[in-house]
């Protein structure tokens, strides 16, 4: 049997770790060729200062097994830059099937327990630049190329559903405001695309095990349950893995134009797939939050994975 993705093409922009090294892979793992952005690499870091590089995460795309990795780095708040990528695609591929949007690094920029007046205005714009500006150049740039074949698929990735950040505000206006962005381009972009027989939808992880989080907490992914002692709140984090493995799914299923428009988290997304985490469960961290952490309902993580 082929795979759901063999010869299609994905875009995955920021892909050199989190959730978007894990949507590459898994959309890899799939039979697709990915191109796999950002501006970390083996000879360069960003502005975030991790590790972390495109040449690696093309390197796991490949290993998976089914599609092809290729790193291109790019900055997607420089339209030339943007541009060029999309150029290449075309001219090595002749299409694009998948973009995923993932593009942010603003977790540096965050100053919580400020007012909006308080904040340094340079790191507000910044950030708004990072989340705003850049997935709104990446999409200009890309979806020409996308729209020339029927069925393009626009994953929008942000932090908490639509529904979830409507109820509670994420204690510092600029990352409430980024993180809304992506909302909005979704549900604009499923109107704009239905015409050419697109899906544009909105995708959140949950708790997510990244590894800026994993070294927070100071354990690895083999070891992560440690830190549930520090913060209990984390038994219910799931792997970068499942939301990669839930966006793969969506790309595959022709019918996924009943996703169009909408927010809805990787938990929400799995289930519909039958997807698993690594360790075989399912957490539905944005209904266990909604209920016990918020609700104060009784009840154990056991009950949300």
């Amino acid at each position: 049997m082929n795979a759901p993705l063999d010869g299609k093409v994905a875009l995955v922009a920021g892909a050199t770790r989190g959730a978007g090294r894990a949507m590459a892979v898994e959309l890899g793992r799939a039979g697709a060729t990915v191109y796999a952005t950002g501006r970390t690499t083996r000879a360069a870091r960003s502005e975030v200062g991790r590790a972390e590089t495109i040449e690696e995460t093309a390197e796991l795309v490949t290993a998976a097994g089914g599609g092809e990795g290729i790193a291109v780095p790019t900055d997607h708040l420089v339209t030339s830059e943007v541009r060029a990528l999309v150029e290449r695609i075309e001219r090595e591929q002749g299409r694009l099937d998948v973009l995923v949007n993932d593009v942010w690094g603003g977790d540096h920029l965050l100053e919580f327990g400020r007012k909006l007046w308080e904040l340094d205005i340079d790191r507000v714009l910044r950030m708004l630049r990072l989340s705003i500006d850049a997935h709104l150049i990446t999409s200009h740039c890309a979806l020409p190329l996308l729209v020339r074949r029927p069925g393009g698929l626009v994953v929008e990735i942000t932090d908490g559903t639509e529904e979830f950040n409507r109820a509670h505000y994420r204690e510092h206006l600029v990352l409430d405001i980024a993180k809304y962005g992506p909302f909005r381009m979704a549900s604009g972009l499923a109107e704009e695309l239905k015409e050419h027989g697109g899906t544009a939808v909105c995708v959140t992880p949950g708790f997510l095990r990244s590894e800026e989080m994993l070294d927070h907490f100071g354990v690895t992914e083999a070891n992560w349950r440690d830190a549930v002692a520090k913060e209990p709140h984390f038994a219910i984090a799931e792997s970068p893995a499942f939301i990669g493995r839930a966006v793969a799914a969506l790309a595959g299923d022709p019918g996924r134009g009943r996703w169009n428009g909408r927010s809805v988290s990787s938990g929400e997304v799995a289930r519909a797939y039958g997807v698993t985490d690594v360790d075989g469960s399912r957490p539905d961290a944005f209904r266990y939050f909604e209920e016990v952490v918020f609700g104060g309902r009784e009840g154990s993580v056991d009950g949300y994975r």
